[in-house]
């Protein structure tokens, strides 16, 4: 076969990753330590490679080894070629300890309790990369490529694992300042309040029942919806809230919001590290779900 054809063929991929450790060390004894083979092997890997290509790719004097003008343009795209060729390895295999953990979770959730934990994460775990999903609906674990999820609900969701991580009580909270101009010294001062409601499983209804008020008329007020914005219009003294005691927890230690009555209800749902019941963890998972409980047991 003519040298021609050869050229259509690759030369051995062993050759190529020896030549280019070679090129980027400037000499074989280099090569040799990265690779963990003898400098004896570098050299006969590289003179079969410039048998096969027809040309030098070292030039040789004495000890000292230069790259040819065809040498370094083939060891810098060789060094591309590995690079694509690690990369694309890397991606196909399987790697139950992966670096990434992807975590969904309520918006509120990210926002008002993960946000400002998240330094205390990187400085404990460095090595993972951590992802957040700020979602309002149920992931499709699979399809949405989902590690885990912090859900807030009774834990009962098929196919899935869910492990308590915290249970809560719900209470009015506002900004001194608001409190202070209704004169909220008493339950019943809350009558000539503007109360912030939004759409969790305990209202005010239940909360004034709770405070001996249930025959009184709940005042009307602006519903937001969302935990996040319901609870940045009471800091924003715009009214009072119902706050969900994990999302107003470093709120009320930071001396932001008050909760100016003891009388609090307890929640009908908790928080859950959940994941695919059929799916092992990883040690990156395990180590994140460690993490996290920890966090929730040390909420205010």
């Amino acid at each position: 076969m003519s040298n021609s054809h050869d050229r259509r063929r690759l030369p051995a991929l062993r050759a190529l990753q020896v030549f280019e450790a070679a090129s980027r060390h400037g000499n074989f004894t280099g090569a040799a330590g990265e690779l963990g083979v003898t400098q004896g092997a570098v050299s006969r890997q590289v003179r079969e490679l410039e048998s096969w290509l027809g040309q030098e790719l070292f030039r040789r004097s004495g000890p000292k080894l230069t790259l040819t003008t065809t040498g370094k343009a083939l060891g810098m795209e060789t060094g591309r070629a590995l690079d694509i060729l690690r990369a694309a390895s890397d991606a196909a295999m399987p790697s139950p300890d992966r670096l990434h953990v992807t975590l969904s979770m309520l918006p509120s959730v990210a926002a008002k309790w993960l946000a400002p934990r998240l330094a205390r994460f990187v400085r404990t775990h460095p090595q993972i990369d951590l992802r957040v999903s700020a979602a309002r609906h149920f992931v499709d674990f699979a399809a949405d490529e989902i590690d885990a999820a912090i859900r807030y609900g009774k834990g009962n969701w098929p196919g899935l694992s869910a492990d308590l991580l915290a249970r809560e009580t719900v209470t009015p909270v506002c900004a001194r300042a608001y409190a202070e101009e209704c004169g909220l010294k008493s339950p019943k001062d809350l009558l000539g309040a503007t109360l912030l409601h939004s759409d969790i499983e305990e209202d005010w209804r239940a909360w004034f029942r709770a405070a001996g008020l249930e025959k009184s008329a709940i005042p009307r007020g602006p519903k937001l919806g969302d935990d996040t914005a319901t609870l940045q219009a009471a800091l924003d003294g715009q009214g009072v809230a119902l706050g969900r005691s994990v999302l107003v927890a470093d709120d009320i230690q930071a001396q932001r919001l008050i909760a100016p009555f003891h009388i609090s209800l307890e929640a009908s749902y908790s928080y859950w590290f959940v994941t695919p019941a059929d799916t092992p963890a990883s040690d990156n998972l395990r180590a994140v779900h460690a993490w996290l409980q920890s966090e929730f047991d040390n909420v205010y």
